[in-house]
């Protein structure tokens, strides 16, 4: 098939959340943009990751609800779990979102799309089976895939991954899930909730990159919802039967043993999609992350060329693959310098309780600063509103420098990815603690606790006996 040339300013291959705000964003600015996407408009968040899951997590909810009504003077009752149901919920959830990544909407704002696979044929050329685009600059946002590690005998398993587990035309008899990072803990909860057994199999230590202690909430939740949750264990072979049983035998801290199941998901991490690419014949550096870049997003090796999202190997979140397309947009169109390692990112873990992080935690900041940092703490058992819903598990707990300095937050309860916002938007603007002691909070919310921490940090020096001395002796002046 011939291939017809094309010139563009900005040529954009996948159309995830970050490679559709760079070409939704060149566009609106009078640019020629060039959008290349193989699968379906939206990328990996709203058609298999982040959409999907919080629906079904919101399914999930109310079946646990339902069964835990009892302290609310509210009948329990077993829910009868409609698999068709949550499907189309799932579904409607997906589909309602999806118009504003259409193929439609983007062509409407000006973007020439091609639902084609792309690849490099020069430095600054990229093709597809239809068309060859010369381009002053490419953005690359292919994304990543589902990890699937090297197990004897996993390739010969239909196993399933954060991708398929939506084609489940049933519910399983009994899911195993290889890894307990987020989309595994999250999913583990979901289907336990939803009336499936879960069993959980885990290297090292569940939510690894969590603060222990936070961790230690999220998974004492699971365990005590009957998610069988196996840490320090490490699958190593797996079998398939034409009976629907799989085995995976595992070694852990009592030795080696088979565990059984009826279907196994894949939760171990993402890898980056850099095949199929031809980097190669566009110069462009690669390493086992992704794309090789400076903090500023541009390739080290092909200066037209600037990766976004989870291929560019910083991270694999879908709000920072939104603050990658804006940084490019700054950068690239308007010249203006950036540096996305500079902007700290919220990272939260949707199980119920959330587990919400932003900064440094806490064991970073006591590496990097020592003595000099100061922790502060405030538990929901505390605020009055978790009280009021019988949800009083958690905290917040505020990682400070010199001066009241923000290094970093983590909160652990119900809505913490609602909470740590506030954080956000402190660090963001370069705002200190003491910001927080002068918002008023509505009475009664959750999100009273980041005041609290302020308050929490300024007692000693507001009730200390120099403060004490100084009132006594000004309640000795007239007036």
């Amino acid at each position: 098939m011939t291939t017809r040339p094309l010139e563009a300013d900005v040529c954009v291959i996948g159309a995830g959340a970050a490679g559709l705000t760079v070409a939704a964003g060149a566009a609106m600015l009078g640019l020629r943009a060039v959008l290349f996407e193989r699968h379906e408009m939206g990328g990996d968040c709203l058609n298999t990751g982040c959409v999907p899951s919080k629906a079904f997590l919101a399914a999930a909810k109310r079946a646990h609800a339902m069964r835990t009504a009892g302290a609310f003077g509210i009948a329990a009752v077993e829910p009868q779990i409609d698999w068709a149901g949550v499907r189309a919920h799932v579904r409607h959830a997906i589909d309602t979102i999806a118009p504003v990544d259409s193929q439609n909407r983007f062509e409407g704002l000006g973007v020439t799309v091609f639902r084609e696979a792309a690849r490099f044929a020069d430095r600054r050329t990229i093709e597809s089976e239809s068309v060859r685009v010369r381009a002053r600059r490419i953005v690359i946002a292919a994304g990543a895939r589902p990890t699937v590690p090297p197990i004897p005998g996993l390739a010969d398993i239909r196993f399933l991954t954060s991708e398929t587990i939506w084609d489940l035309e049933a519910p399983p008899g009994h899911l195993l899930i290889l890894g307990a990072g987020p989309i595994g803990l999250e999913l583990g909860q979901g289907f336990r909730r939803l009336g499936v057994p879960v069993t959980m199999i885990e290297a090292g230590r569940a939510m690894g990159r969590a603060d222990p202690d936070l961790a230690a909430i999220a998974t004492a939740r699971l365990r005590s919802e009957g998610v069988r949750l196996l840490e320090e264990t490490k699958a190593v072979a797996a079998r398939g039967f034409t009976s629907g049983r799989i085995e995976v035998d595992v070694l852990g801290p009592e030795g080696r043993d088979t565990i059984e199941g009826t279907h196994l998901l894949l939760a171990l991490g993402r890898t980056p999609n850099l095949e199929g690419l031809d980097l190669s014949r566009g110069k462009v550096r690669v390493n086992d992350r992704g794309i090789v870049t400076d903090p500023g997003l541009r390739s080290v090796s092909n200066p037209r060329v600037w990766a976004v999202g989870d291929i560019a190997g910083r991270g694999q979140l879908t709000h920072l693959a939104g603050l990658h397309g804006q940084s490019v947009i700054r950068r690239a169109l308007f010249r203006l310098p950036t540096r996305v390692d500079r902007t700290p990112i919220p990272e939260v873990t949707y199980t119920e309780p959330e587990i919400a992080h932003i900064g440094l935690r806490e064991a970073e900041a006591r590496a990097r600063h020592g003595e000099r940092i100061r922790v502060v703490r405030f538990d929901f058992h505390e605020i009055d509103r978790a009280i009021a819903e019988r949800e009083t598990e958690g905290f917040a707990r505020m990682i400070l420098g010199p001066g009241g300095r923000i290094l970093g937050c983590a909160v652990a309860g119900e809505n913490a990815g609602e909470i740590i916002h506030l954080a956000g938007l402190a660090m963001a603007n370069g705002l200190r603690i003491g910001a927080f002691s002068k918002m008023i909070s509505p009475y009664p919310t959750r999100s009273e606790i980041m005041k609290r921490l302020a308050s929490a940090h300024f007692a000693p020096l507001l009730f200390s006996d120099r403060t004490r001395g100084l009132v006594r002796l000004l309640n000795e002046l007239p007036g």
